[in-house]
C-alpha cells in the first residue's frame, strides 16, 4: 500500500497551510481560504514523454 501524495500548496489561494481532511481520507483542507479539495491521478498520457531536442536541434 502506498502513502498518499501531499500537495505543496492550495490550488485555490496558493497558501501552504494544508491539513488532511478528517471526514474524507483523500481530501485536503486549506486553513487560509477554508476550502476542501481532492487531488486525483488520472493516468499516464498515451503519447508518452515528448522529446523537444530530437536530432540534437535547439528549439
Amino acid at each position: 500500500m502506498s502513502e498518499r501524495a501531499a500537495p505543496f500548496y492550495c490550488p485555490y489561494c496558493g497558501d501552504e497551510d494544508l491539513r488532511p481532511s478528517e471526514e474524507n481520507h483523500s481530501a485536503w483542507e486549506c486553513a487560509a481560504c477554508n476550502r476542501a479539495f481532492q487531488l486525483k491521478f488520472l493516468g499516464l498520457l498515451a503519447r508518452g514523454f515528448r522529446n523537444d531536442r530530437a536530432g540534437g536541434e535547439e528549439i
